[in-house]
C-alpha cells in the first residue's frame, strides 16, 4: 500500500511511535577520532534507535572530542537545554584520554551509584568486558538524569537494556516533584 499524498503532493508517511512519551533525550558521544571526521559514528544511531523504543524523544546526537571541557560543556547545555536524560557513549575507560566520568562528576548534583554499578554488573554478567571495567558515572544534575556508558556497541546495547526501566523510574520521580 502506497503511502497517501498530501494537497501540496509531498508522501506522507505514517511513523511508528512509542505508546507513551517518557521524556526528551539528548546523547553525547566522546570519541577524538569521530570527533576530528577519521570514522563514522556508529554508536550515535544505536543509542537514538534503542532510546526512541523506550519511548524517549532523542533531540539529537552531539560527537565531542574526549577532552574533559568539550564533555562538560556538552553535558551542561543538554541539561540547560531541558531534556530528561543525557547519554554519554565512550571516554568511560583507563587511559589518560578517558575523562569522560571526570567531567561528568563537576556537573552531577547527585550520584546515583546504583545505576553505575548495575550498568556494570550487567555488562559483566552478559562477558562484556569493557562495561565491566567502565569508569562511567549516574546521577542528577538539576532535574536531568546523565549517565555514563563504555562505547563499545555490545555496552552500548546491554547498557540500554539496563538503564531503560531505571531511567524511566527516575524521571517519572523528577517530574513529579512540586518545584
Amino acid at each position: 500500500m502506497a503511502a497517501p499524498a498530501s494537497p501540496a503532493g509531498y508522501t506522507v508517511a505514517i511513523m511508528e511511535q512509542p505508546g507513551e512519551l517518557v521524556g526528551r533525550a539528548l546523547v553525547v558521544v566522546v570519541d577524538d577520532r569521530m570527533a576530528h571526521g577519521d570514522e563514522e559514528d556508529h554508536s550515535g544511531p544505536v543509542v537514538t534507535e534503542l532510546l526512541g523504543e523506550a519511548g524517549f524523544v532523542v533531540d539529537g546526537v552531539v560527537v565531542v572530542s574526549s577532552d574533559e571541557i568539550e564533555i562538560r560543556n556538552a553535558l551542561n547545555t543538554a541539561v540547560i537545554g531541558g531534556v530528561d536524560l543525557v547519554i554519554s557513549v565512550g571516554g568511560t575507560g583507563v587511559t589518560p584520554r578517558d575523562v569522560t566520568p571526570e567531567a561528568t562528576r563537576t556537573i552531577l548534583d547527585r550520584e546515583l551509584l546504583g545505576i553505575a554499578e548495575a550498568l556494570r554488573a550487567s555488562g559483566l554478567s552478559a562477558g562484556i568486558v569493557e562495561a565491566g571495567v567502565s569508569r562511567g558515572l549516574a546521577g542528577i544534575s538539576g532535574s536531568t538524569l546523565v549517565v555514563n556508558i563504555a562505547g563499545s556497541r555490545a555496552a552500548v546495547r546491554d547498557g540500554m537494556a539496563t538503564l531503560g526501566p531505571l531511567a524511566v523510574q527516575i524521571i517519572d520521580q523528577l517530574s513529579s516533584l512540586e518545584i
